[in-house]
Formats: structure tokens, C-alpha cells, sequence
């Protein structure tokens, strides 16, 4: 290292030993930065953490997307079934009431014509409802085995444990934001 003040030299012992301090100052942190770039291992496992941070994140975050999906198509279902449910119940009533004004024997097959369509409907809104849950229940089944490792253990803890998981992740994404907004110098 040179002097950048030029060639002037020390002006006494007190100026030669600032001098001195202060080369060794900045040989030390010349030191430091080489020591720090040369630490690969370290720096691979800094990024190995991060990797496996962001992979925790992901997979959290594709189980709650998930469970979103399956619950959507599960209302959605359901929804679809009673609305199909009140207009059969609501064609049977008017089948019904055509019915009574021709007779009994008009009115009885009626009745039983507004039974069929009910029954139907039911069993159509039920089965929606199944295919819903089961196809909520494959998504969920997928997040949960279908994530490679390392993430895959992860996942299964986050179905098991819902509650800390969010908690975890919460903190890493903090940890991560954190991290990026303000890196070390």
C-alpha cells in the first residue's frame, strides 16, 4: 500500500506511528475482504439457506393455493347444486299446481314427475359436490406428495401443522425482505 498524501514522509515519531496504524488498518481490512471472498464453502451454504428458504416459501405458499382451489370448486359446487335443487323444487311446484287443476289422475303422475326431477337434481348437485371435494382433495394430496425433496418434508409438516408453518413462514419471508432491503455491507 502507498501513502496518497504524497511523498512528503513523517514529520516526527507520533506522524510515522499514525502512519503505521493506519496502513495496518487498511492492510487488515484488505485481509478481511480477500479472507471473505475466498470462503466459497461459506458463501454456498449462505446460498443453499436461501435457496432452501425460498423453496419453503413456494411450497407454503402452493398448499395455500391449493386448499384455495379446492375449497372454490367445493362452493362452487354446491352453489350450483342448490340453485339446481330450487328450480327443480320450483318446476315440480308448478308441474304441481298444473295438476291439481286437470284432476287427480294428471295430478298424481305430476307429483311423481316433480319427485323424478327433484330426485335427479339432487343426485346431479350431489355428485358435483363429490367430484368438488375430490378434486380439492387431489389438489391438496399433490402439494402435499408431489414437492421434491428438501421441500417435500416441509410441506408434509406444513399440512400437519398449519398454524406454526405460517408462522414460519411469515418470519423467513421477513427474514428474506429484510435480507434484500438491506444487505450486508
Amino acid at each position: 500500500m502507498t501513502d496518497r498524501t504524497g511523498p512528503s514522509g513523517a514529520k516526527g515519531p507520533d506522524e510515522l506511528r499514525r502512519q503505521i496504524e493506519q496502513t495496518r488498518s487498511q492492510l487488515g481490512e484488505t485481509v478481511e475482504e480477500l479472507a471473505e471472498k475466498m470462503d466459497v464453502k461459506g458463501r454456498a451454504r449462505a446460498r443453499a439457506a436461501d435457496l432452501k428458504d425460498k423453496a419453503s416459501a413456494m411450497t407454503v405458499q402452493l398448499r395455500s393455493s391449493a386448499a384455495h382451489a379446492g375449497h372454490a370448486v367445493q362452493d362452487r359446487a354446491t352453489q350450483t347444486g342448490h340453485k339446481v335443487h330450487d328450480r327443480a323444487t320450483q318446476a315440480g311446484h308448478q308441474v304441481h299446481d298444473r295438476a291439481t287443476q286437470t284432476g287427480h289422475k294428471v295430478h298424481d303422475r305430476a307429483t311423481q314427475a316433480g319427485h323424478q326431477v327433484h330426485d335427479r337434481a339432487l343426485t346431479a348437485g350431489h355428485a358435483a359436490q363429490d367430484r368438488a371435494t375430490r378434486t380439492g382433495h387431489t389438489l391438496q394430496d399433490r402439494a402435499e406428495h408431489d414437492v421434491p425433496w428438501p421441500a417435500g418434508p416441509v410441506v408434509r409438516a406444513a399440512v400437519r401443522h398449519p398454524g406454526p408453518a405460517l408462522a414460519i413462514g411469515a418470519a423467513l419471508a421477513f427474514v428474506v425482505v429484510v435480507g434484500w432491503r438491506y444487505p450486508k455491507r
